[in-house]
Formats: C-alpha cells, sequence, structure tokens
C-alpha cells in the first residue's frame, strides 16, 4: 500500500478469479476503493460472518464503515440493476448513500440497450460470443459512436435526452425485426433513475485525484479478467472495456505515475464462462471434478464455468500487460486432493511450439504441459505458510520461477480468514 499511490487490483484469466474476496481482504489498508470499468454482468461473492454477498456495481470496499467507494466513469451502470443491489445492502445495515460515491461520466445502461444485446447475439446464430445479455456492449457502443446517455444528464433535460436515445435504439430494432416489450422493466428502470439521484454524484476524476493530494491511499479494482480485455484478450469473445491496468487510468482519471502496486489473480487452474477459445480446457473427469470442488457456477447467471489446468503461457502475456507486480493465487484447496497437478508452459501451434501468447488461439493450439507432484492434503484449516506442504511450496516455486513475479497471497477457501499473506 502507498500512501498518495493508487494500488490496483485486477484478474489475469477469463474473469472469475476471485477478486471479490480479495478486495474485502485488502480494503482495510485502503481509504478508497474504485471500480474503473464494467457493467453488472459481473459478479463479486463476498462470504464473512455466515453472509453470503453478490456484488454487480458496487465496489466491494462497501462492508468496510467510513471508507470511500467510488464509481468510476469507465463504469456502466444499470440504474434498476444498481438500486435492487443497493436496496438489498441496506436491509442488510450496510449504510450507503455516504459512502458510496458516482461519476457524472460513468454511461447509463438503457432497457433498449439489453434488448439490442438480444437482438445482435440472435442475429449472429452460431458465431454467438455468449454475452449475459444485460446490454453492457451495446451501451459501451454507444460511448464510442458519442450517443451515449451519462449519469450526469440525469441531472438536467433528462426526459429529452432518454428520449431520444430510446427513439434511436427502436429504429436499429425495427431495422432488425426484433420483438420486444420493455414497458415493465422501463417503470423499474426510471424509478432506478430517481434513486440514483439521492446519491453523490460527482466529478471522480477531480475527486480521486484530489484524495491522492491529501495523502489518502486507493485501491481500484476490475472486473471481468485479462484475457476479456477489448484490445488485448481472446477477441472477439471479449468484453467491452478495458480491463487491464491501463484500465484505471482512463476509467478513472489519473496519471500512471500514480500507480503503485499491481496485484494480479489467479486461480490454482483456470476456468472460463461463454463461448471462445480456452487451450487448458478439460473435457474429462478431472475437469468435472475442478467444477465440483470449486463451485464453478456463476456468481450471476448460475452458469457452468469451463474448467481447465492453470495456462503459464497466457498468464505471463496478463503480468507483461498489466505490469503485474504481485500475484494473489486464489482457491489452491480445490486442488488438496489431486495424485498429480498439470501447469501449460507453452503452446505447439502447427507443430511448432511457442511460448508466447500468439494473435489467435481459437485455431490448431495444443497445450504442452508440465506434471508436478500433488500435495494431497486438506490445507483448508491452515492459518501459515509454515504449515504448508513441500509438494505445495514446490508448486509454488515453480510457478513463481515461471512467471517471474512473487506469488504475496495464497487463498485456501472462501471465508475472508482462509487467505494467507506469505511473508
Amino acid at each position: 500500500m502507498n500512501q498518495g499511490n493508487v494500488d490496483v487490483l485486477l484478474g489475469l484469466q477469463w474473469g472469475d478469479e476471485g477478486k471479490g474476496k480479495v478486495v474485502d481482504v485488502l480494503t482495510p489498508q485502503y481509504d478508497v476503493v474504485a471500480r474503473f470499468q464494467g457493467g453488472p454482468n459481473a459478479g463479486h461473492t463476498l462470504e464473512f460472518e455466515g453472509q453470503k454477498y453478490v456484488l454487480r456495481s458496487i465496489p466491494s470496499g462497501i462492508f468496510q464503515g467510513g471508507k470511500v467507494n467510488i464509481i468510476g466513469n469507465g463504469v456502466v451502470l444499470a440504474p434498476d440493476l444498481f438500486m435492487e443491489e443497493a436496496k438489498a445492502l441496506e436491509a442488510s445495515g450496510h449504510e450507503l448513500k455516504n459512502r458510496l460515491h458516482i461519476s457524472k461520466k460513468a454511461h447509463l445502461i438503457m432497457p433498449t440497450h439489453r434488448v439490442l444485446d438480444a437482438a445482435y447475439e440472435a442475429a449472429k446464430g452460431k458465431n454467438k460470443v455468449g454475452t449475459t445479455g444485460k446490454g453492457i456492449g451495446p451501451t459501451y457502443t454507444d460511448k464510442v459512436s458519442r450517443n451515449g446517455l451519462r449519469v450526469g444528464d440525469i441531472l438536467e433535460n433528462f426526459e429529452e435526452k432518454y428520449a431520444a436515445c430510446k427513439a434511436r435504439h427502436e429504429a436499429i430494432l425495427r431495422s432488425l425485426n426484433f420483438e420486444y416489450d420493455i414497458t415493465e422493466v422501463e417503470k423499474k428502470w426510471l424509478e432506478g433513475i430517481d434513486y440514483l439521484r439521492q446519491f453523490h454524484i460527482v466529478d471522480s476524476e477531480h475527486e480521486i485525484n484530489n484524495l491522492l493530494k491529501s495523502g489518502k491511499s486507493v485501491l481500484c479494482e476490475g472486473a471481468q479478467g485479462t484475457m476479456l480485455d477489448v484490445d488485448f484478450g481472446s477477441y472477439p469473445f471479449v468484453t467491452s472495456s478495458n480491463t487491464i491496468c491501463a484500465g484505471a487510468c482512463t476509467g478513472l482519471g489519473i496519471g500512471p505515475n500514480k500507480i503503485g502496486d499491481v496485484y494480479g489473480i489467479m486461480k490454482a487452474y483456470c476456468t472460463r464462462v461463454g463461448a471462445g477459445p480456452f487451450p487448458t480446457e478439460l473435457f474429462d473427469e478431472t475437469g468435472k471434478r475442478i467444477r465440483d470442488l470449486g463451485h464453478e457456477y456463476g456468481a450471476v447467471t448460475g452458469r457452468e464455468r469451463r474448467c481447465g489446468w492453470i495456462d503459464l503461457v497466457a498468464l505471463k502475456y496478463a503480468i507483461m500487460v498489466n505490469g503485474v507486480t504481485k500475484l494473489i493465487m486464489m482457491k489452491s484447496d480445490v486442488l488438496d486432493g489431486f495424485d498429480t497437478i498439470k501447469a501449460c508452459v507453452a503452446y505447439k501451434q502447427n507443430g511448432q511450439q511457442i511460448d508466447y501468447f500468439p494473435y489467435n488461439i481459437e485455431e490448431n493450439i495444443e497445450p504442452v504441459y508440465e506434471e508436478l507432484p500433488g500435495w494431497k492434503t486438506d490445507m483448508t484449516q491452515f492459518t501459515s505458510e509454515e504449515q504448508f506442504p513441500q509438494a505445495f511450496n514446490d508448486y509454488i516455486k515453480f510457478l513463481e520461477a515461471q512467471l517471474e513475479t512473487p506469488i504475496q497471497i495464497i487463498s485456501i477457501g472462501p471465508d475472508r480468514a482462509q487467505t494467507i499473506v506469505r511473508k
């Protein structure tokens, strides 16, 4: 943690790495937690004191009293879903109105954006991306084509601006002959707009830089993962925003010189949701066993996650594009019972062995594995690294040597307490 600096926390795989839990573990050290991109398609699950919470748009620092939580300009916000999420948190005794600040420059997800999402996916037929249907892509499309509706717009002439955007979407939907009815959804959405007005709606770039100037420490949290980045991920099976560290600069308005530590989160294995290439995916009993032991089902959608061994080629690439300084390994406990553990150290592409992440991983990629002995020990009750079995220490050493980055935190279960910080 660096005072007057921003530390960034992000996923290095295809999302679902367990960022919510880590933010919750790290937030006590920070004054401010800020979210810099993505929408309500990402669910961060946090478990503590016997309660389970799923956060979609609200930063995971909300459970720590007295912290400022900022939803940055790089985020796309659905007022109805935000209202639902915020009211549930308020009902469980977490005061939000003073703690949560929302950027005027964040874009709004409209009801018609969700309809467009469904219409575009239907039009793609078998080439579907496998979106969550939450309207994220069409909202970012409007942003980039300079047609977006922003949070700041709800403060004046909102009805007029909303009607113009909606009419534009309806024209597109007519051209696609897509049937829909948003009457009920729209009612709830407009209620969400009124609810949003009760929050601190701020110029977040000024706020965050003033907080930094006054010596406050800031933790930025990303959603999804590096391999879903719109520029560097497995395009076109990606999300619509920059999930990498640079996204924190554009999604919050902070200079690159303000970035301190970059925490990269990975699982001890690998998962992916939705369509798209996944070189180390397992279609056998082992894959199923990892899914069951790791409860690999989506926090928001409940979708089965595809599971496979850890991919060090993709991880090295993710560490490079993010400038990762410290690694955090989640779900090590899921592999506690395996005789052997595999790690992909290279790819075979068209008969040639490569150790870098290529332009296209969709075709002719075969993982080259190194096999390591399993530790065959239940580690879920451990409280310090001194208790780690030798085989697990060897696995950590192997990963650190391959990835050339220290693994600082290891998670051995879903609870906040099941987290070991290495010395």
